[in-house]
């Protein structure tokens, strides 16, 4: 009976420590206090809300990246960086300072940017592009368009009411970005955990076939996905515009690389099936102190960059290592 009971597996101590989420967030509140520690004034109530402004872009682009990858057949959409500048040409090109263009831009940037993302899907399911080459093309097809139209100079003009919506405090110094991104975030979170369309996602990334016999329209499902991520893409570009007031060419390229690695740092399975936005959320917020921790060291952006991809490889290794484990 001894033996027995001594061999019976034992409950970790901490089995929140085992959570990507609580580990995310956990480590930002350690980043936090490194921050502090080396620069007082990085982790000020003030500080915190600019460093929450910051990370609701990367993770609105992380949505869209968190819907095609849990979609599953090693899905990922590079064109996120091209979507969120054209999102931006676009609106502030429509809006040129007036607010009666406000509504007008939106719809326009859902439009375009969902075709596109569209258009990634159906050569993902149709014609059998992998979804790192089509994506990788449509990046380019896209940075090139810019180029064309805007010959390198900014272009466009925010609306005053999209700069106030962005920028001006809404409640208790909270900018009005911070309540847009959490609406969004709790809508993503419902339509993922609450509806037939969110466990038709899952099963799809679970398993492809067995969702096909169950009635899923997978290969429709599967464009809606990638046109979903073009329009949050679209919609970040947007809402970017009303951040820096006009539009530079090349505006989305920094969210690319993040946007996949604060999918991967919340949990979400790179084969699919597996995640939430809910940890998204957190891997944005994580990346963003990251960053500017990075930033008050010093560190150019080159190093930068080599530490946001020496950090994924790390992830994926794991992820690996993990997977091999469980099977």
């Amino acid at each position: 009976m001894i033996g027995l009971t001594a061999s019976l597996p034992t409950a970790p101590r901490f089995p929140w420590a085992r959570h990507p989420i609580s580990i995310a967030f956990l480590l930002s509140i350690l980043l936090l206090g490194v921050g502090e520690t080396l620069s007082p004034g990085f982790a000020a109530p003030g500080q915190i809300l600019s460093l929450l402004t910051v990370a609701a872009f990367l993770g609105l682009v992380a949505a869209g990246q968190t819907l095609v990858i849990l979609g599953g057949r090693e899905g990922i959409d590079l064109s996120v960086g091209g979507t969120v500048s054209l999102g931006a040409l676009i609106a502030g090109n429509l809006m040129q300072g007036s607010d009666a263009m406000l509504l007008p831009a939106l719809l326009g940037v859902i439009l375009v940017c969902g075709i596109i993302g569209a258009i990634n899907g159906l050569g993902v399911t149709l014609v059998r592009l992998p979804p790192l080459v089509m994506t990788l093309g449509m990046y380019g097809v896209i940075q090139g368009l810019l180029v064309l139209l805007t010959r390198g100079r900014p272009s466009g003009k925010a609306a005053p009411l999209l700069l106030d919506l962005i920028t001006a405090p809404v409640f208790a110094g909270i900018p009005g970005l911070l309540p847009v991104w959490a609406l969004i975030a709790a809508l993503l979170t419902l339509i993922l955990t609450r509806t037939s369309l969110g466990y038709a996602i899952y099963a799809l990334g679970s398993n492809e076939l067995a969702a096909r016999f169950a009635g899923v329209p997978t290969v429709a499902l599967r464009i809606g996905l990638y046109a979903g991520s073009g329009i949050l893409g679209g919609i970040t570009g947007f809402l970017l515009l009303g951040y820096t007031g006009t539009v530079f060419v090349g505006v989305g390229d920094q969210y690319v690389l993040p946007s996949i690695i604060a999918v991967v740092i919340g949990g979400t399975s790179l084969a699919g099936g597996a995640g939430s936005y809910l940890g998204t959320v957190a891997g944005a917020i994580l990346l963003t102190i990251l960053q500017s921790l990075l930033t008050t060291l010093a560190i150019d952006p080159a190093g930068r960059q080599m530490i946001f991809g020496a950090t994924l490889l790390v992830l994926m290794l794991l992820y690996g290592r993990r997977q091999a484990l469980r099977g």
